[in-house]
């Protein structure tokens, strides 16, 4: 009898054991670099943009060299051919190109190489994420810039062509975050496409009617069902790090992004770009 129960649970113990190690491949080696693209309408009433503009949203690349950081400069162009592919109108870059502190070598000039590649009718904004504030601010600055990438640092600029302003929030971990300086320069009652990369920067204003994302969160990497996150940054809450969130009275949308940080691992919380497309209310069309 004592037999068959150790026969019992070793045979259950190697299936358990199995499964673990399904599960260490599928979020170690497959799910980080299962990259979905999400189609999403959004609704503005009175909406003064061009019907159907189509906003891509890109953040969190951590770009490397190195296959264990998962975001390999490889990887990473494969990922701007597909953007460029879907014609976007307008991209937005919500910061944290670099992985880590660029330890393994990747430079600013590395990054802008590759996102200098990104083509959108209307034009390419960033903001700067911590991690690229970490490394080498000035750096990115100018690569990016080079790069024909319009870089934001609270400001408001015209969208070309169009009535929309575009709206880019510094960093808030880095304390580069001051929402009321951008929002000064907007005219009044004025429509917006706002980029930020720490998602608490809405905590301290309104964005203005339009489209706001953000970014930082990666979504936790690992979602837990019934629970949320399994990490969130600075406070922030557990159930509300990827998706629509309301923040201080407006929806705000944030990317679980495209690379990993810290642990090179997902778990339900695949990575992402999500492509908006803007139009008024079909009421109003």
């Amino acid at each position: 009898m004592f037999l068959t129960a150790l026969r019992k649970f070793l045979k259950f113990l190697g299936w358990l054991l199995l499964l673990l190690a399904l599960l260490a491949v599928w979020a170690l080696l497959i799910e980080p670099r299962w990259v979905a693209r999400r189609d999403l309408p959004v609704e503005v009433p009175q909406w003064r943009g061009p019907p159907g503009l189509k906003v891509v949203v890109a953040s969190d690349w951590h770009i490397a060299h190195e296959f264990k950081r998962v975001m390999t400069i490889a990887r990473a162009n494969a990922i701007v051919d597909e953007i460029n592919a879907a014609q976007p109108d307008v991209i937005l870059l919500p910061g944290d190109f670099i992985s880590g502190r660029g330890e393994d070598g990747t430079t600013a000039a590395d990054v802008a190489a590759v996102l200098g590649r990104l083509k959108a009718t209307r034009g390419v904004y960033a903001v700067l994420g911590n991690h690229d504030w970490w490394t080498d601010s000035s750096g990115f600055n100018r690569a990016l810039r080079a790069a024909g990438i319009t870089v934001l640092l609270n400001e408001a600029v015209p969208l070309p062509g169009t009535s929309l302003w575009v709206v880019g929030i510094g960093d808030r971990t880095s304390m580069q975050s001051d929402p009321t300086r951008a929002m000064r320069q907007l005219p009044p009652g004025a429509q917006a496409l706002t980029l930020m990369h720490d998602p608490a920067s809405a905590r301290s204003f309104k964005p203005a009617p339009g489209l706001a994302v953000a970014a930082h969160t990666h979504g936790g990497q690992v979602w837990i069902p019934f629970y949320g996150s399994a990490v969130a940054p600075h406070g922030w809450p557990n159930d509300q790090t990827h998706g629509w969130v309301n923040v201080n009275g407006r929806p705000v949308y944030i990317t679980s992004g495209l690379g990993v940080s810290i642990y090179p691992v997902r778990f339900n919380m695949r990575p992402e770009w999500v492509i908006f497309t803007m139009d008024a209310p079909k009421r109003e069309r």
